[in-house]
């Protein structure tokens, strides 16, 4: 069997969840969710569906990971053998990898805007003119797929020299760059004409404008942005020592993860409001359509936009790390490939799925409009992958821990550190009932909203 390989510290396997945890979700869909949910009231409400339900879940799958020591398929075999508790695990190894072959087109489009802001391309560019150049990098039949390819191949590299050589060496380094580009454009927007306008919109909250769709919202946002229901803090959590504390270290990942999301929101919203006719509630046109027109606006814009998408396609990378290191955990626990083909193997399988979330978004008309679902193939895939499989995929933990593994035997497991678990109650009440019937209330609400309404 091949050596697994493991965390050489506390600090190292941090900085690479977080990374998992940290991506677009948290630069890009935070901010115009929050954007298009009310502003500082989503913002209060999301900081308790982190604490709700990010945390339980984050020590849950850290936990089972430990435990067995095992890739997502492998820990459900070992800790409930002769069942069928390993489909859970095949979920989420299939769920990172189509996860991965269109998120790394996406990447590729972040990649490319840095070439493309740097040109100052969005210099005295109206509206009209930026929608071109997005159109032009997004449906061109060659331009995403090249993007693609240096986005799948920069992930081999990092992913295919081990655990701590490639993961915990390169995050570590990828993680402080990120968090320093946020502040200094976090600084930069600050000092705009009229960024308090900004900052009121996402620091006063009107509570009042909370209802049950923020709620709602503000759940599935913790959910997604770390990284939950597809085995990648599982694998993180299964090269983690025994005498660190899971607790302390899931505390760590969700504060981190959510910090990014704040700062990341005084980059976006005292920018946005530093251009007159703007709107907050921009929706998913705001990184690759609307900050452009701020870009082209602003003083030193070119420096603010190439900084702004160097950092966001750090955010990517350390998020496609974590969504291949998941399958190849399995190749290499469960059929004994050697590291560097399983890497190869797997990254060649997502280069070649998501050409076609590369082409389908104007460069060939039929994976462009799928007919019977009446959508471009990257939204399918989102919908069924980005969607529908991470949370299925943590509810079927949460109701693995709860009901088939049992309480005991995790906070066991999370007191093997030699210290006692202060919040078992709480943690044993919140992943029995609580958190499956917060998971359920997200599922039902996006299958309302994607289908039904």
């Amino acid at each position: 069997m091949q050596e697994r390989g493991n965390w050489s510290s506390k600090f190292g396997f941090i900085m690479a969840a977080v990374g998992s945890a940290v991506g677009l979700g948290n630069v890009w869909r935070f901010p115009y969710y929050t954007g298009t949910h009310g502003g500082a009231a989503f913002v209060f409400v999301y900081l308790i569906a982190v604490i709700v339900l990010g945390i339980p879940l984050l020590m849950t799958e850290i936990a089972i990971g430990r435990a067995s020591n095992r890739n997502p398929v492998g820990a459900f075999k070992t800790l409930s053998p002769d069942t069928r508790w390993y489909l859970v695990g095949i979920l989420g190894v299939l769920t990172g990898i189509f996860i991965l072959s269109y998120y790394s087109v996406i990447a590729g489009w972040v990649f490319g805007y840095i070439f493309i802001t740097t040109s100052n391309k969005f210099a005295m560019a109206d509206e009209q003119m930026i929608s071109q150049v997005f159109q032009s990098v997004s449906a061109s039949p060659f331009i995403p797929v090249v993007l693609l390819f240096v986005i799948i191949a920069l992930t081999v590299y990092i992913i295919s020299k081990g655990v701590q050589n490639g993961i915990e060496r390169y995050t570590k380094i990828l993680m402080p760059v990120l968090f320093f580009l946020l502040i200094i454009l976090a600084i930069r927007s600050l000092t705009l004409p009229n960024a308090i306008k900004g900052v009121e919109f996402y620091m006063k909250p009107d509570f009042s404008k909370i209802d049950a769709k923020v709620i709602v919202a503000a759940l599935g946002q913790a959910f997604f942005s770390l990284s939950l229901g597809m085995g990648a803090i599982l694998t993180y959590g299964s090269y983690l020592s025994k005498k660190d504390n899971v607790f302390s270290c899931s505390v760590w990942i969700a504060l981190a993860d959510t910090m990014v999301a704040l700062i990341a929101g005084f980059v976006i919203f005292p920018a946005l409001f530093s251009v007159e006719g703007l709107s907050p509630a921009e929706g998913p046109a705001l990184i690759f359509k609307v900050l452009p027109v701020v870009i082209s606006k602003m003083p030193g814009g070119i420096l603010f936009g190439t900084l702004l998408f160097i950092l966001l396609t750090i955010a990517a990378i350390t998020s496609t790390i974590s969504l291949l290191e998941v399958g190849t955990s399995y190749l290499v626990d469960e059929y004994g490939f050697e590291r560097k083909k399983a890497t190869y193997l797997l990254g060649g399988v997502s280069f070649i799925l998501g050409i076609f979330s590369a082409l389908s978004c104007g460069a060939v008309g039929f994976l462009s409009k799928l007919p019977v679902v009446n959508m471009d193939f990257l939204s399918l895939m989102d919908i069924i992958f980005g969607n529908v499989s991470l949370i299925l995929g943590s509810l079927f933990i949460a109701v693995f821990v709860g009901y088939k593994w049992g309480i005991e035997k995790i906070i066991l497991e999370i007191e093997s550190d030699g210290n006692k678990f202060r919040f078992r109650g709480i943690y044993g009440l919140l992943i029995r009932y609580i958190v499956p019937l917060l998971i359920l209330l997200v599922f039902v609400n996006f299958i309302y909203e994607t289908f039904i309404r």
